[in-house]
């Protein structure tokens, strides 16, 4: 059975720091061009039917680095929009919202769980359709994947934030007896 293949994009300074970045275009760091190039190291000799990618440099400078060719392009792979919350640290946020989840409170003037778990449940349907001619792979953010993750195995939105997800890592999304979805690798 074909795999879903998550890549996610190597360090950005905001990543470093711990600072929600959606739609502020950054470039990778040097040791996020590292991870990049590990990543490619990983995939060598794997082929796959298509490559769907974000829109962001960091995604898009991630799959050129580890040797993959994007087949498309989408927003629907966009990281979570932050909202008021781009550029700030959960640590920041908490000190005037103590008890704010990303997961259930979603982001004002941004996105909320609900948001981002539709349009990862429209990547994932095409994903499992281009998986009938081989593994597929997705190149995205970090809380946008954890979302893929968790909707892939049938749990709510909210649910992505017990994956933990570093940059430049790899997941993969599978089959078990060829029809049941399973998370067969994450974070490695």
């Amino acid at each position: 059975m074909a795999e879903i293949v998550l890549v996610r994009h190597g360090q950005t300074e905001w990543s470093a720091n711990g600072r929600h970045t959606s739609y502020t275009d950054l470039e990778l760091t040097p040791e996020g061009e590292r991870q990049a190039r590990a990543v490619a190291e990983r995939l060598a000799g794997r082929s796959f039917a298509a490559v769907l990618a974000s829109p962001r440099k960091r995604a898009l400078r991630t799959a050129e680095l580890a040797g993959l060719t994007v087949t498309e392009v989408t927003e629907d792979l966009a990281e979570w929009n932050y909202g008021e919350y781009e550029g700030v640290t959960t640590k920041q946020i908490r000190e005037t919202r103590p008890d704010w989840s990303l997961w259930t409170d979603g982001c004002p003037g941004g996105e909320s769980p609900e948001q981002v778990g539709a349009r990862l449940d429209r990547v994932l349907a095409k994903a499992r359709e281009l998986a009938g001619h081989g593994d597929v792979a997705l190149v995205a953010h970090g809380h946008c994947l954890r979302v893929t993750g968790a909707r892939w195995v049938g749990l709510p939105p909210s649910a992505g934030g017990l994956l933990k997800l570093d940059t430049g890592t790899l997941s993969a999304l599978g089959f078990e007896h060829a029809v049941d979805p399973v998370i067969a690798r994450w974070n490695a």
